[in-house]
């Protein structure tokens, strides 16, 4: 995507090894942005396939490994990028995990908060490193950050997953008007269920994609999307086009069959 600023945007999008982050990696880079392809220290062969892919489509790519529940990985995360890269124009916080299935009277509360730790505080620290950077550049800026449909209302056994959801959501909300001042927006996604390997279930192969999720959250109606339908809805809120949209929560998802 073409600007009239002379120089070139820069993103980080976390959890950019696979899936949804890097179906978001290859939009940024496909809109004309440089890219810092981020996620865990195990992931890092597939993060240098993804860097490799977005260099070949002639846009600069780091490959940063980070732990986002790390404070001081989060912070040398920022800090690499603007070493790299000059500076940090678009933050993508798309780290993240699924939760245990449980009920609230079954709660194993250290799972959940291992899920709160990434889903979370994972999110709240991008927000707050990207967010010094932008603020210090003084030329406003996009954060965006991973919800889900389970942050908009729970569903039954699902509830540590939910809460952490709605937690992304609040935070964003809280974000946005924090940083109104500084021309940052700050807005979040909310997908149903996207075909990941993450989403994927046994019960998958029988009856199709998305079918294990589906059934546990009773949305059957509910068409199984492509980590590509999430990075469309990125292009657009890490755009200069929607400078006049933030605090919002895209709600990404299809109640119709097929």
């Amino acid at each position: 995507m073409s600007t009239s600023q002379d120089y070139t945007r820069v993103a980080i999008v976390t959890g950019g090894a696979r899936g949804i982050g890097k179906a978001i990696s290859l939009r940024l880079a496909a809109d004309g942005l440089d890219v810092v392809v981020a996620d865990l220290p195990g992931q890092i062969e597939l993060l240098n396939t993804v860097a490799e892919e977005i260099q070949r489509m002639g846009r600069k790519a780091v490959a940063v490994a980070v732990d986002v529940t790390k404070e001081d990985d989060v912070k040398a995360m920022v800090e690499a990028t603007v070493s790299a890269l000059g500076r940090l124009d678009v933050m993508v916080a798309n780290a993240g995990v699924g939760g245990s299935v449980q009920s609230v009277m079954d709660a194993d509360i250290q799972a959940w908060e291992k899920g709160w730790e990434v889903n979370i505080k994972g999110v709240l620290l991008c927000y707050k490193y990207a967010a010094r950077q932008m603020v210090k550049q003084g030329n406003g800026g996009r954060i965006i950050g991973a919800s889900s449909i389970c942050g908009l209302r729970g569903y039954a056994d699902v509830g540590g997953y939910c809460i952490s959801k709605a937690a992304v959501r609040s935070l964003t909300q809280t974000t946005a008007l924090e940083l109104r001042e500084h021309k940052i927006t700050v807005n979040a996604y909310a997908p149903a269920v996207i075909e990941t390997n993450m989403t994927a279930t046994e019960a998958d192969k029988e009856h199709g994609p998305g079918f294990g999720v589906k059934r546990l959250l009773k949305i059957p109606d509910f068409r199984t999307g492509q980590p590509a339908d999430v990075a469309n809805a990125v292009s657009f809120l890490a755009s200069p086009d929607s400078h006049f949209v933030t605090g919002e929560y895209t709600h990404i998802c299809s109640i119709t069959r097929g």
